[in-house]
């Protein structure tokens, strides 16, 4: 099983935690919140790394493209939040996301070069497909809030975005 296969899987494992999590199998506005805020901020963490380790120009491009995206999604977020006056819930799925990506981002620092470059963009398609997963199937259906639902699907539009130009940018390192 190749590396990029095996981040599909522990991913898929770690959103499929949210339905784990729950007796009713469905995470509360507030839990779903916190897990896709913290997946943005995942992704906005491991970008930032990508810019500062990067000699490739479209990598680091992608990387500010992430930055700016998530970043964006999780200001309307915290900012839709507060005026519903709803406070994110940590939970089960978005403390694994975390440990995995901790793990993931030592791996990447560890990196240098084509190797760094490849390893992050491949992460990038794997962590794209399967949060873009999770909203579709898990997260979106889940909510109950209308505005909380909205932001989710305007921002599923925008990551669907991100995992073509990540696979992209990915043949383009081939």
């Amino acid at each position: 099983m190749t590396f990029r296969a095996l981040i599909g899987v522990a991913t898929v494992s770690m959103l499929g935690l949210a339905v784990a999590a729950h007796a009713d199998g469905k995470p509360t506005d507030p839990q779903i919140a916190h897990i896709a805020y913290t997946a943005g901020v995942i992704d906005v963490e491991n970008a930032k790394l990508a810019v500062s380790k990067s000699k490739n120009a479209d990598v680091v491009a992608f990387a500010n493209d992430m930055i700016r995206d998530h970043e964006a999604v999780n200001v309307q977020a915290l900012d839709l939040l507060k005026k519903l006056n709803v406070t994110p819930e940590d939970n089960d799925t978005s403390k694994a996301l975390t440990q995995a990506a901790t793990d993931e981002r030592t791996k990447l620092a560890g990196l240098d070069g084509a190797a760094f470059d490849k390893e992050y963009v491949a992460n990038e398609v794997a962590y794209h497909k399967q949060v873009n997963g999770a909203l579709q199937t898990l997260l979106i259906p889940s909510t109950s809030n209308g505005e909380l639902k909205s932001l989710l699907e305007t921002g599923l539009k925008i990551f669907q975005g991100h995992e073509l130009h990540a696979e992209h940018v990915e043949a383009m390192l081939k």
